[in-house]
């Protein structure tokens, strides 16, 4: 505590790759199918209780690599790297997250400190680090995170609130980064997006995180006339858009799986498909206020095409509550050709959406007063 100076820890993390307890819950498997011509099977409470993801991630501290569920699965942080020690909420120097988010080599990063780091400026994330919030309680404020041409980056229980100035946002992930995963965090009042993901980022999952007091939530793919986003792919589950105006998320190009996420009294929308997007929102709850349809879609042209055309929705398993209306268009050929997430991941863990999975969301989103597990020593 005192100590200016990070501090590095060696050898306590094993090169081949995280354990896992044998408590987890076993994920929903779906099997391999023609994707176009069956529906996946949603589960119901008949066929089985409660079930949440990443209940081992806990057990040491360099478990969550390599764990997200979703397009960001692949995402290890620092897992082949030292530890390093945050030992103040300086902006900048020895010791500070932004000096150890510099530094090159991979990295896990830890606070030994708890409190808000003011940022003057974006504070840019190199490759291979992870920032692990676990045992401490950290908040963002000022400016927000840059994710820029990097990949392997791992962003667990953290704070984002009050960023102030043009184009600031929470998380801001361009250009041509890959293999993210923001896990169980809050983020609130930032002046522009409070995540934003565009120019080719891409296998990036969003999960257990809170998003409340903003107006443009989530943004994938920025601008029509950016046809390289078509690459970019993104997973959201079990999030809680508390009361947020817009964009749970706004989607152009990109394909997306939304789960068992809950968004509740939105103010404009639910979720967007624009220009060319393939959302595949699945077993989630959508509970509106005053506005009452949940799925809107925008037309644009992109920037290689003659004519302007919208997104395409799938929706299987939802839940729309207080007089929610889909909003869904009329079944068409682009939607029946739209992705299925089991093209790209065989596993993941969806419940049917209920009063349990609600509650939970509401109160295990976010930020989480939770001890910061060990970090196991190699094996020999």
């Amino acid at each position: 505590m005192g100590n200016h100076h990070g501090r590095y820890s060696t050898g306590h993390h094993n090169n081949n790759g995280p354990k896992t307890s044998s408590s987890a819950p076993p994920p929903y498997i779906y099997p391999p199918s023609d994707h176009h011509h069956q529906s996946a099977q949603i589960p119901t409470k008949s066929k089985m209780a409660l079930s949440l993801p990443y209940a081992h991630c806990d057990s040491t501290l360099r478990a969550l690599a390599a764990q997200a569920e979703g397009f960001g699965r692949f995402a290890v942080g620092g897992l082949h790297g030292p530890l390093y020690h945050v030992t103040t909420l300086a902006d900048d120097g020895p010791g500070s997250l932004r000096y150890g988010c510099r530094l090159k080599e991979p990295l896990w990063i830890i606070f030994d400190v708890a409190g808000t780091i003011k940022l003057s400026s974006y504070l840019n994330v190199s490759s291979h680090k992870t920032i692990d919030g676990r045992g401490q309680r950290i908040k963002l404020t000022g400016k927000g995170l840059r994710l820029k041409e990097c990949e392997h980056v791992i962003i667990c229980n953290l704070e984002f609130e009050g960023g102030r100035g043009h184009d600031v946002d929470g998380i801001q992930i361009k250009p041509n980064s890959k293999h993210i995963w923001i896990d169980r965090c809050s983020l609130k009042d930032y002046d522009d997006g409070l995540i934003d993901i565009s120019r080719e980022s891409t296998d990036i999952t969003i999960s257990r995180c809170h998003f409340s007091q903003h107006d443009k939530t989530i943004l994938i793919g920025a601008d029509p006339s950016h046809t390289g986003d078509r690459c970019m792919r993104v997973t959201i589950h079990h999030c809680f858009f508390n009361g947020t105006r817009q964009r749970h998320p706004r989607v152009r190009f990109a394909k997306v799986h939304l789960y068992n996420n809950y968004t509740r009294d939105w103010g404009i929308y639910a979720v967007c498909a624009s220009v060319e997007s393939q959302i595949y929102s699945q077993c989630n709850i959508y509970e509106a206020g005053q506005k009452k349809v949940a799925f809107k879609y925008l037309t644009e042209k992109a920037g290689d095409r003659a004519d302007a055309g919208s997104g395409c929705i799938k929706s299987e398993g939802d839940l729309f509550i207080t007089e929610t209306q889909h909003g869904l268009l009329t079944k068409t050929a682009s939607e029946s050709n739209s992705f299925h997430p089991s093209e790209y991941y065989p596993t993941w863990t969806v419940e049917a959406p209920s009063d349990s999975l609600k509650h939970f969301l509401q109160h295990c989103t976010g930020w989480q007063a939770i001890a910061r597990p060990a970090d196991q020593p190699a094996v020999a």
